[in-house]
């Protein structure tokens, strides 16, 4: 018999009413526990859904366009999958309806293993002239491999539409020596949670860690944005997580700070992993979109508070074998003077600065962050896809341990 285990995602169904203009859009979430089960044993999910999944026809007896999402890695080095659905409104016309998602996902090299995920969406009462889609997605998480897929919705009245589809995660050659965060042919669910603890790692042995000290900008890519979006958030999340990862790191001082606001949000310092949780609480005290007072007043305040930032963390008493700058690009209209870098000519350690861009092209000059590490003679990366991220880090940490074993030789051969 199969071996059955089920997970949870989240959907999101939107009703829309549209005519010559658009009217309005109500968004409603749901996310719950899954039918219960333990890896080996049976689901229970109902005989006429495991007829519909072993039949392989689609249906439509309850219409809809379901659109299967491709894989694609994403900056957290997982595969992320999916599908999209629209189902006309008119469709679900009436009193509150429920609509119930099943699917199936298997590895190809292991079609006995069934992982099941099962969602309710509860459809508010909707008119019955009403125009317009339904839009819902769902999303789930792979390792490298090739999968089968089988899926279904119903309502309340036994009306089903279903599809299935073969889909495939999979690293170009180039990509080959990255380390993904999955194993190959597993199978999760979406993990939406992005400051979750993360789990221990084994450190290097016989040598001293790293020490590093990261300075990040969480901030949107459109500087004008009132909002940090997901995307923003989870690819500088992905930056620290990928650092924390990295074994020959074992010191980290976190300095989380947001240029638009010209503050710190949050610091850490000297620990021997990231407080993700703290960080994630500290990140919601942000008000992008709103400008103090006092700001207005200061022809370059920005400029002022970065050239500040970058004294104090470069004078500071503990030195770090690395000083490691990430976010996006700040273009401001003066730049650090280098009169005040000139001050910090005791840094003899590398500075690097990942440029977190997803479009690199829109602004292909250097922001004021990449002329202060220029005068460090620090070196620069673009992060705009996953392997970016990954060849980015993988050099820095051979660059920061070529530089303090030199500095140790240096420091034996003078005594």
């Amino acid at each position: 018999m199969p071996a059955h285990r089920c997970f949870w995602y989240s959907a999101v169904l939107t009703r829309c009413s549209i005519g010559a203009i658009f009217l309005g859009c109500a968004l409603v979430r749901a996310q719950v526990p899954i039918l219960a089960s333990t890896p080996g044993g049976n689901v229970n999910v109902y005989n006429t859904d495991l007829a519909v999944f072993e039949s392989g026809d689609d249906r439509k007896d309850l219409p809809c366009t379901v659109v299967q999402l491709k894989p694609t890695l994403g900056f957290d080095l997982r595969f992320h999958s999916g599908y999209e659905v629209t189902v006309p409104l008119k469709e679900l016309a009436g009193m509150d309806d429920l609509l119930t998602i099943v699917f199936r996902v298997a590895a190809d090299h292991q079609k006995d293993q069934l992982y099941y995920f099962s969602q309710r969406i509860h459809v508010p009462a909707i008119e019955s002239d009403a125009k317009g889609d339904a839009y819902l997605q769902g999303a789930f998480d792979l390792g490298e491999g090739k999968y089968h897929v089988d899926w279904l919705m119903r309502d309340r009245s036994e009306r089903v539409c279903s599809s299935s589809w073969d889909s495939e995660a999979a690293l170009t050659q180039k990509d080959r020596q990255m380390n993904l965060s999955m194993a190959p042919g597993v199978i999760q669910r979406a993990d939406f949670e992005q400051f979750k603890e993360e789990p221990p790692v084994q450190r290097a042995q016989g040598e001293l860690p790293l020490n590093v000290k990261v300075l990040v900008n969480f901030a949107p890519q459109n500087s004008l944005s009132a909002t940090l979006q997901p995307l923003d958030t989870s690819a500088l999340v992905s930056i620290l997580r990928t650092l924390s990862r990295e074994p020959r790191i074992g010191k980290f001082s976190i300095i989380a700070f947001n240029m638009q606001e010209q503050r710190v949000i949050y610091r850490q310092e000297g620990a021997d992993r990231i407080d993700f949780p703290a960080l994630g609480e500290a990140l919601t005290q942000l008000s992008l979109g709103t400008v103090d007072f006092k700001q207005l007043g200061q022809k370059h305040g920005d400029t002022e508070f970065l050239t500040h930032l970058i004294q104090k963390e470069c004078a500071a008493t503990t030195r770090p074998d690395a000083l490691i700058f990430a976010g996006p690009k700040v273009m401001l209209d003066a730049n650090v003077p280098q009169d005040s870098l000139k001050q910090l000519a005791d840094v003899d350690y590398p500075v690097f600065y990942m440029n977190y861009n997803l479009n690199p092209q829109v602004t292909p000059w250097k922001d004021s962050i990449s002329h202060a590490v220029k005068y460090f003679k620090g070196y620069e990366y673009t992060i705009t896809r996953p392997r970016d991220l990954w060849f980015a880090v993988s050099e820095m940490v051979g660059r920061i341990v070529k530089s303090r074993n030199g500095r140790q030789a240096s420091a034996i051969s003078s005594q």
